[in-house]
């Protein structure tokens, strides 16, 4: 969830150790029907001097089946770890809702950072290293997904998760050595909303008969899933971390009821306005209260200011990255197509669907063996741990009482040196705090995120 419009970060990538220029090339490992997909599938291989061994990364956009003229984007980069290793592949959402992926691309968890003289280094605790990643611009009309056609606008979760079903069984069309390979779907931010919405339309899908995808689970990260119980705890996480003081605190407490109520009223109705009423009354009543007190904080880390940057970080290297014509040549970008970190427009689309839950489709997915794993960086305001975890405790499954009974274990980073955090785990949930790191957790403790993702997907316990 991006308090403020976000700059997204975007890239091409060249296959490189130290710093690279880009380059692109055919790319050679695809084996598709070309009468099926090659009006479909449009990559490019963004490396340079490529070797036979050296991992696939490609660029792309898939033409979405139900669509006039969607073209998703997205990036592909497989697994350092072996060619020909069985890593998982998983998914990418950036949230917003309408903000690219593009900011994990270049900043969290993809294989590249960008140098201040716009030179590209390849990260060292990428997710690639352990996983064949997809990072994905979606709805259509983020970053560099679009459409032409106002037809094709994107309003509803159901709708998101269509496309992704759509595009995911393009992608494993396009590149059928994936197929088997277990499947996660993962996000942060807004992509409390995304993921479960995703996840549980594949879930249906397989169920329903249609291609079936090797769904084993789904991450979020600092996400909005459960308004109800996570805009209880703006006042709670707030006082324990000193950004206010009692009477700041009861003033909300006192607009709390309120704001439940319109969200509840907002979840039963699903009407426009009367969500749209919920937002507004909450942010003001609670959310803006807090900050006005807080001062200039940094609302997705709190051991920061925000100063005058409008995200409260220096993405600017991103923006001149993207500006660069030959950057924007080699990914294949339609020269009427422009970049941007977050879409105003996505992002006015969604807001009436912004106050919905969707923590009641995750029971019975977790009931049928799809693991999850909920994260947070404890220093995030936005999407803070203890809303997430509020909401983790309520939700009514078969393991509820067995998930509460146990203790938060402390876990370690990956040298042992120090705790990293706690986690709570039973059967498939586990719910993980990150200390030292905000809203983004695999931009602030790179290592420790790839520790926890890497645990989560091999199914081995994280503590």
């Amino acid at each position: 969830m991006k308090y403020a419009k976000v700059v997204a970060l975007v890239a091409l990538l060249g296959c490189v150790v130290a710093t690279s220029t880009l380059a692109v090339r055919t790319m050679p490992n695809a084996k598709y029907h070309p009468s099926e997909l090659s009006s479909r599938l449009y990559t490019r291989n963004v490396v340079e001097n490529a070797k036979a061994e050296d991992p696939m990364r490609v660029a792309g956009y898939f033409k979405l089946d139900r669509t006039y003229d969607a073209h998703m984007f997205f990036f592909h980069f497989q697994s350092r770890n072996d060619a020909n290793s069985e890593d998982p592949l998983v998914v990418w959402m950036t949230g917003g809702p309408g903000c690219s992926s593009e900011l994990a691309v270049f900043y969290e968890n993809g294989p590249f950072h960008i140098n201040d003289d716009l030179s590209l280094n390849e990260t060292e605790f990428g997710w690639d290293v352990h996983h064949n990643m997809i990072f994905v611009d979606q709805p259509i009309n983020t970053g560099f997904s679009y459409s032409q056609d106002d037809r094709d606008e994107v309003y509803t979760e159901k709708t998101v998760a269509a496309d992704m079903v759509d595009f995911l069984t393009e992608f494993l069309a396009a590149y059928p050595q994936y197929a088997d390979r277990d499947l996660f779907i993962t996000g942060e931010s807004y992509a409390g909303h995304y993921v479960p919405a995703v996840t549980h339309g594949i879930w249906m899908a397989n169920k329903n008969g249609g291609k079936q995808l090797n769904l084993k689970g789904f991450a979020i990260g600092n996400g909005l899933t459960d308004p109800f119980y996570q805009y209880a705890q703006y006042g709670n996480f707030s006082l324990q971390n000193n950004l206010i003081d009692e009477s700041v605190f009861e003033m909300t407490q006192k607009q709390l009821p309120e704001c439940q109520e319109k969200i509840h009223d907002c979840y039963m109705q699903q009407d426009d306005n009367t969500c749209m009423g919920a937002v507004d009354f909450c942010q003001s009543a609670i959310v803006e209260t807090i900050l006005t007190a807080a001062g200039d904080i940094n609302v997705y880390d709190i051991r920061k200011q925000c100063g005058d940057n409008p995200l409260c970080y220096d993405f600017s290297n991103l923006s001149k990255y993207l500006a660069q014509p030959s950057i924007l040549k080699m990914l294949g970008v339609p020269s009427f197509v422009h970049w941007e970190s977050c879409s105003g427009k996505v992002h006015t689309d969604f807001m009436h669907d912004w106050m919905l839950q969707y923590e009641s489709i995750i029971p019975p997915m977790l009931e049928d063996g799809v693991r999850g794993m909920i994260y947070a960086g404890v220093e995030d305001f936005i999407c803070n741990w203890l809303g997430n975890f509020a909401w983790v405790q309520k939700m009514n499954w078969n393991g509820q009482l067995g998930f509460n009974s146990q203790p938060l274990k402390p876990w370690s980073s990956p040298d042992g040196t120090s705790q990293a955090g706690e986690v709570k785990a039973y059967g498939p949930l586990s719910f993980v705090k990150v200390f030292a790191a905000g809203h983004m957790v695999p931009m602030d403790e790179p290592a420790n995120a790839l520790k926890m993702i890497t645990s989560f997907t091999r199914n081995q316990p994280l503590a």
